[in-house]
């Protein structure tokens, strides 16, 4: 959304009431059903541009029956405290990345593979396809519904304050800062790399008294965060691809009559292919923004990074974490890893 339209919507959400955001000033009577939705992302963020479009389109189909009331920003916790409300039932959605649900649902966190997917094309065959159905049913037995289409979190990149990194064996000892993550430990290790696990928080500070020499995150993050001020150049590396899923406490869910949830559930999906379609030309706009400030940005070469996390074991560990059959969806979507 952009242009008096996307100014019009933010500024409606300023003058709402801080516990909801959906105004259906055509319908007078309260609604039958109310559904509480919580993330984590400021309201200018793409993720509740859409969700607002989807609440508003759910409340005209539903002829103000149903009201979805959206939690933005951490209103309602951290990503650890909204799992555990949407798992007792305290609110009915939440979009954790994968790699937060992982930690209730490990196979969730196969999406985010070390250099699994080239490009979006492949990153959407797999999660729109068999991966995700994979990972869905796996979510539906921890008593939560996922939505059939996830929401793109986008690809992360490294930046570092020395030589750009190229290939891998640019990574050798490279003291890199990394989240609190085995998947993203296991791989900096196969890579050579020295990685250290730190809180968000502490990036920048540690990057500023090189405690760290480099850091990954998605684009948007390294934006936000300002870490252009403390790193010189950018490897396109799209190492990890993470996205949110879009879930709903498992009996709350079930509770609902079938037409509303066939009428949620294809605003929810609609709302989370455009909101892909946002990220993507973010992204765009943030590298130009980035390159303004003096972030040099370079390709990287995919294929040895691969190699080497194919020789250090990487993907054979992760092949038996997460089981052959979730393995061999993947490389059915991205060609052969391990």
């Amino acid at each position: 959304m952009t242009g008096p339209s996307r100014r019009t919507l933010i500024k409606g959400l300023a003058v709402a009431p801080a516990a909801s955001l959906i105004g259906m000033p055509m319908i007078a009577r309260a609604a039958e059903i109310e559904l509480k939705y919580g993330n984590n992302l400021p309201l200018t963020h793409p993720l509740n541009i859409r969700a607002q479009q989807a609440a508003e389109r759910v409340a005209k189909e539903t002829n103000g029956r149903v009201e979805i009331k959206i939690f933005p920003n951490n209103q309602l916790g951290g990503d650890t405290d909204m799992l555990s409300q949407v798992r007792n039932g305290g609110i009915t959605f939440f979009t954790p990345s994968a790699l937060v649900i992982a930690t209730l649902v490990p196979v969730a966190a196969i999406n985010a593979v070390g250099f699994a997917f080239a490009d979006y094309e492949q990153v959407w065959k797999a999660m729109d396809g068999p991966v995700g159905a994979h990972v869905r049913a796996a979510i539906e037995k921890a008593n939560l519904y996922a939505f059939e289409k996830m929401w793109d979190n986008g690809f992360r990149q490294m930046t570092t304050s020395g030589k750009a990194i190229e290939q891998a064996a640019d990574m050798a000892s490279l003291k890199i800062r990394v989240p609190v993550s085995p998947l993203s430990i296991s791989m900096f290790k196969a890579l050579g790399a020295a990685p250290a696990s730190l809180q968000f928080s502490e990036v920048y500070s540690a990057l500023q008294t090189k405690v760290v020499d480099a850091q990954e995150n998605p684009l948007p993050i390294i934006q936000v965060a300002k870490l252009y001020e403390v790193q010189k150049s950018c490897a396109v590396s799209n190492h990890i691809w993470d996205g949110f899923w879009f879930i709903a406490n498992g009996r709350a869910w079930r509770g609902l009559p079938p037409d509303i949830q066939k009428i949620v559930a294809s605003a929810i999906n609609d709302a989370g292919v455009a909101q892909r379609g946002d990220i993507k030309s973010l992204n765009e706009t943030v590298q130009a923004d980035l390159q303004s400030k003096g972030l040099a940005f370079n390709k990287t070469n995919p294929d040895s990074f691969r190699a080497k996390l194919r020789d250090g074991g990487f993907y054979k560990e992760w092949q038996e974490r997460f089981g052959a059959e979730a393995w061999g969806l993947l490389e059915g979507a991205v060609g052969k890893l391990a």
